[in-house]
């Protein structure tokens, strides 16, 4: 009936005009995340789904890279499903993941051993050694990144060391994403956004060196084909469709670092604009058409304009994440309590953390569970609980891992006011543990800069729903984003506050240094190295 219905409409010069749906799917260290939305950036579905972090020696963090494909098929048919959409009315999707990651890829352009995500710092001789020769003021120079942040190529080093039989069977590698669009379309890509976090890679310039790969022992064919964020790099196939539940046919967008989807998703992508999220690791972003790019900091192009614009992204390696440890493994009574009331065990968890005053009754932490990025770039750093007393609670444990997260996010934001750069006077506050009024409060008196949040929670999936609609013609910019966007519960400073988490703060960075060494050592031992 509705073919003869098409043929008659053709022949009468009517003009049959199909719905258009978006899907955006994106890949956390901790999950991933999917989303459909509709020609008018409206949210018809949202799935997420957890993975394990598999951490099998000290140093190492990797994921099963089958979960990858497993967790984009379940959550794009639930989106689907949800959603209650035609599946060939999906036009576009594009997809993001938490950088640097790797998923090494043998001729069949199957996963050659677990995944790497950003946690793991296993390479750490290697960083040093690429850090004497070539030196990291070349590498610095050329990526506008550090090689402590272990980027692809440093990884790819430490398997050629201690798995060469592996090493001799890589064809490619990619990023997560980039292995999720080579099951989608069978091509292997990255984007502007992404290419840094493999390594080797010319920011200013989008390019890889290949003089330097060569020089390291690493294939450049194996690195994938660069394209801008707004590019589409192929159509589904139709082994990918029937897993996933899209249509064979439908564009895939080159992408963007995860980071990005949830600025674009916030509706943030002017110069100036401050975006903040607490997933597995805490981090904010701004945005900057200057290539001056600070040593002691992340940075990328920026999804719009992505070759000439760049988002620099400080970072402590456990935000979220130090959450989640603390309801993993102290939390079975919220975890019990959840599961017979239906109340998140991290909203349990924040009820405890605001009976706590500012500066946790004299409980400080140090929150490096998995060493730290900026600005210390310290892979041997770990967790240090300063002050116990018998006094303290399990609460005052809760409020006081929320301020050392505030603390290390903090000394970035210091850094980077004193660089000079735009910054907007809000900081906008998106995924992960953003969605704790606590903490976003305490960031708001540590900072001492007013905050909001954005009302639409679905975060980096729906940035890249968006991203693949502006890469398929469906919208002719990112503006429907900023016009959708509504932020919510708008926080000032409480200067009173502020001064006393300043005279914490100013302890936090001292015992840092005290202990600094001591890491060292600590790690050391665990190694079983004489010292």
């Amino acid at each position: 009936i509705f073919i003869t219905f098409c043929a008659l409409s053709k022949a009468k010069g009517m003009e049959i005009s199909m719905a258009k749906y978006l899907a955006g799917l994106d890949y956390g260290t901790g999950g991933a995340k999917a989303c459909i939305i509709d020609e008018e950036a409206r949210v018809l579905s949202y799935a997420y789904r957890e993975y394990p972090i598999i951490v099998e020696h000290p140093g190492w963090s990797e994921h099963d890279p089958l979960g990858y494909w497993e967790a984009a098929c379940e959550l794009l048919k639930e989106c689907i499903q949800k959603a209650k959409v035609v599946p060939n009315e999906i036009v576009a999707i594009a997809v993001s993941s938490a950088l640097p990651c790797l998923v090494m890829l043998d001729e069949k352009g199957a996963p050659i051993q677990k995944a790497y995500n950003l946690m793991d710092k296993r390479a750490w001789r290697e960083a040093k050694e690429l850090m004497e020769n070539p030196g990291k003021e070349q590498i610095f120079d050329l990526s506008g990144n550090r090689l402590e942040d272990h980027p692809s190529i440093v990884n790819l080093l430490w398997e050629k060391k201690n798995r060469p039989e592996d090493f001799a069977r890589i064809k490619k590698v990619n990023t997560i994403d980039g292995y999720i669009r080579y099951k989608l379309c069978g091509s292997h890509t990255t984007n502007h956004s992404c290419g840094v976090f493999l390594g080797g890679y010319n920011i200013r310039e989008n390019s890889f060196d290949k003089t330097l790969l060569l020089n390291l022992g690493i294939n450049p064919d194996w690195m994938p084909e660069i394209y801008g964020c707004e590019d589409i790099v192929g159509e589904v196939n139709k082994t990918a469709a029937k897993d996933t539940g899209l249509s064979p046919g439908t564009l895939v967008s080159a992408g963007q670092c995860d980071f990005n989807a949830g600025c674009i998703g916030a509706g943030l992508f002017r110069e100036g604009d401050i975006n903040m999220n607490l997933g597995t690791c805490g981090n904010f972003g701004v945005i900057h058409k200057d290539s001056n790019f600070l040593d002691t900091m992340l940075a990328c192009a920026f999804t719009a304009n992505s070759n000439n614009t760049y988002i620099t992204i400080p970072t402590t390696t456990t935000g979220g994440g130090a959450i989640r440890y603390l309801r993993d493994f102290f939390g079975d009574a919220e975890k019990s309590l959840e599961k017979l009331t239906g109340m998140s065990a991290y909203t349990m968890m924040d009820m405890e953390g605001e009976r706590i005053s500012p500066g946790s009754e004299g409980l400080l932490i140090l929150p490096y569970l998995m060493g730290e990025r900026t600005p210390l770039w310290n892979s041997e750093a770990r967790g240090v609980v300063f002050g116990m007393s018998f006094h303290h609670t399990k609460g005052h444990m809760i409020r006081a891992m929320m301020e050392g997260v505030a603390y290390a996010l903090y000394s970035s934001f210091l850094l980077m006011k004193e660089s000079g750069k735009t910054m907007g006077n809000c900081i906008i506050f998106n995924e992960g543990g953003a969605s704790s009024r606590l903490w976003r409060k305490i960031i708001t008196d540590v900072f001492a800069v007013p905050t909001a949040m954005v009302e639409n929670r679905v975060g980096a999936p729906y940035g890249d729903a968006i991203l693949a609609g502006v890469a398929a013609g469906i919208f002719p910019d990112y503006q429907i984003a900023k016009d959708k966007a509504i932020y919510i519960d708008p926080l000032e400073p409480n200067e009173k506050n502020h001064q006393i988490y300043m005279e914490y703060y100013s302890l936090f960075e001292k015992l840092y240094r005290d202990v600094k060494d001591d890491f060292s050592i600590l790690a050391r031992i665990v190694k079983g190295e004489k010292l």
